[in-house]
């Protein structure tokens, strides 16, 4: 299987834009994908945004807070799984930053991709 991916991250609030460029977004994938490795939903969780929302792999829950989040990933972390983006599509804004494209998951304790 192969996802469509929608993975947005909101800058910190701020007075002023904080500039970010498309190498350091790209990069924001990476930062949750170590996370992932840590197996802790809470680590997880806290790499999503205030306004953050999860439209999970294995779930047909959107998660449009942290609770909902940490939750989805109390479950999902036990496949340990690490994520590859496949392609990808970077927006950047005034404070907030977007990479959607399609990823893979492969699940360790498996082996199956997703």
């Amino acid at each position: 299987w192969k996802i469509s991916q929608h993975h947005s991250s909101v800058m910190p609030e701020a007075s002023k834009p904080q500039a970010i460029t498309e190498a350091e977004v790209k990069n924001l994938f990476q930062l949750w994908n170590s996370a992932l490795a840590t197996e802790d939903p809470d680590a997880v969780a806290k790499r999503y945004s205030k306004e953050g929302v999860l439209l999970p792999t294995v779930s047909d829950i959107p998660r449009t807070d942290y609770a909902l989040i940490k939750d989805y990933f109390v479950g999902f972390l036990k496949k340990k799984p690490q994520g590859e983006i496949l392609e990808s599509h970077v927006t950047i804004g005034s404070n907030w930053c977007q990479d959607a494209g399609i990823y893979e998951f492969t699940m360790g304790a498996t082996g199956d991709k997703v």
